[in-house]
């Protein structure tokens, strides 16, 4: 049994948040989604790593009848592009924000590849029992690092509930990347000030990128504000997979 709504004639689209955001983050594309008709359904990225977050959605997506279209904010490009390598029924990918590696690269590589990201700068960390590290971004930082396009209140409520990220998973190679062998479609801030924008042109011009769109002013969370253009970027990469 399906673990989403199926259609006939249109791919479930499974969006998979980053580093410091949660499910919820996706709201505004869900319902516009949703009121489309798309059967739709946001994962809860573990955030644990690499390998582990992206055999994760693999599962996920097993449990999916039909054609998928992946979505990925942040780190989760990396975790859509690992987790599409092989599967026939993922049709397109669409970064939002996003990471898009090469096999051996990891976000670390790529965020400090390009001047601009502030990112380390506004982290915390809190040891974890077996080992490691988990990071946040500090609460008084989070508005003007991460959702600066957002309303105060909702900049807030991000900071609130972010979900962290192990340092580990930000420094561990990636896989054979799904762009390859999948067509793929890009959307950025440019003033996204975790991912320089100059590094996602530069993934998406790598990528073979069928359309990138770039959104003036944009946050690392632009999809909040411009969940409108996302939807539009993710209906076009739907309708342009199935006509391939």
């Amino acid at each position: 049994m399906s673990i989403t709504t199926t259609s006939a004639d249109k791919p479930t689209v499974v969006l998979v948040h980053g580093a410091f955001a949660e499910s919820s983050s996706w709201s505004g594309v869900i319902a516009a989604l949703l009121d489309d008709g798309y059967p739709v359904l946001a994962v809860a990225n573990p955030l644990r790593g690499v390998k582990s977050d992206s055999d994760y959605l693999r599962s996920v997506l097993a449990g999916i009848d039909g054609d998928v279209v992946l979505v990925g904010h942040s780190y989760g490009g990396i975790v859509i592009s690992n987790a599409g390598t092989g599967n026939d029924r993922v049709k397109a990918l669409v970064f939002i924000g996003a990471f898009a590696p090469e096999a051996g690269e990891s976000a670390g590589d790529l965020a400090g590849r390009f001047e601009g990201s502030t990112l380390g700068e506004t982290l915390g960390a809190v040891p974890l029992p077996a080992g490691g590290t988990d990071l946040y971004i500090r609460q008084d930082r989070y508005p003007a690092q991460f959702a600066a396009d957002s309303s105060p209140g909702q900049a807030a409520v991000l900071a609130v509930t972010q979900r962290p990220i192990t340092e580990a998973a930000l420094t561990e190679p990636s896989g054979e990347p799904a762009w390859k062998t999948i067509p793929s479609w890009f959307l950025l801030g440019t003033e996204d000030k975790n991912i320089p924008a100059a590094a996602q042109r530069f993934m998406a011009e790598r990528a073979g990128s069928r359309r990138t769109v770039e959104l003036q002013g944009g946050s690392h969370a632009v999809a909040i504000p411009e969940a409108a253009a996302v939807v539009d970027l993710i209906r076009e990469a739907a309708t342009g997979a199935a006509v391939q």
